[in-house]
């Protein structure tokens, strides 16, 4: 069992001031996306132990190499600001230390990231959903589908970026959308689940693919929006 110094229990903040940015980059922005690396795809390659449901202690992700320029003061304001709250804290059910969270996007094995199954009927059950994607991969998704591609999920989003109540889902520099009949693949048997930050995730199907027959319809969203033939 990790042990935790009394600054990194739940309400113990004693965090080191907040240096300058290197590089350029915002120091915020730096730690939020080297977070989103270790917690969704590299912690066996950086050393770090995630647990069955996706946490990693803070203590511990702090004493890393790349970490050791960041305090437990910077790791909660990363996650309580994150415009698409890719992050969740919570505090060790047995000794109080912090733990943290990626709430979706993993190609590691999580076991259990609490996801709300989405049951056809469902007042949660949205008709369509939408993937954000890249012009340059139509003609091949057209032609195949969506792929999981090396993540454990295919992401959808519930509408565009900037829509009522969409938050995350998809990138806001895609310039393709594809929109997912949900009804008609829950009736074949493609599971969706929500994510804790709404996003819709699935599987797809045995093959990790969720096929070009779903598809309602594909938007090119920049420079204008404007249909695109799905045939």
């Amino acid at each position: 069992m990790a042990e935790c110094n009394d600054g990194q229990r739940s309400g113990g903040i004693r965090g080191r001031r907040r240096r300058g940015n290197r590089g350029g980059e915002d120091r915020d922005v730096h730690l939020s996306k080297s977070m989103s690396y270790v917690l969704r795809h590299g912690a066996d390659q950086m050393g770090l132990q995630i647990s069955s449901d996706g946490f990693l202690f803070v203590d511990e992700l702090l004493a890393h190499p790349q970490f050791r320029s960041y305090s437990l003061e910077d790791v909660e304001r990363v996650v309580n600001t994150n415009d698409k709250q890719r992050f969740k804290l919570r505090s060790h059910p047995e000794n109080g230390c912090l733990q943290v969270r990626a709430s979706q996007g993993h190609s590691i094995k999580v076991m259990d990231l609490e996801l709300k199954p989405v049951l056809a009927g469902s007042p949660d059950c949205p008709a369509e959903a939408v993937h954000g994607s890249y012009l340059r991969n139509w003609s091949s998704i057209k032609q195949q589908g969506l792929s999981c591609m090396n993540r454990t999920h295919i992401h959808l989003a519930p509408g565009l970026p900037g829509e009522d109540g969409v938050i995350s889902g998809m990138r806001k520099d895609c310039d393709l959308a594809v929109y997912i009949d949900i009804l008609k693949a829950l009736a074949d048997g493609i599971e969706f689940f929500w994510s804790e930050n709404g996003v819709l995730l699935t599987t797809g199907n045995a093959e990790g693919m969720l096929l070009p027959k779903y598809f309602c319809r594909a938007l090119r969203l920049k420079p204008t929006r404007s249909l695109l033939p799905l045939l």
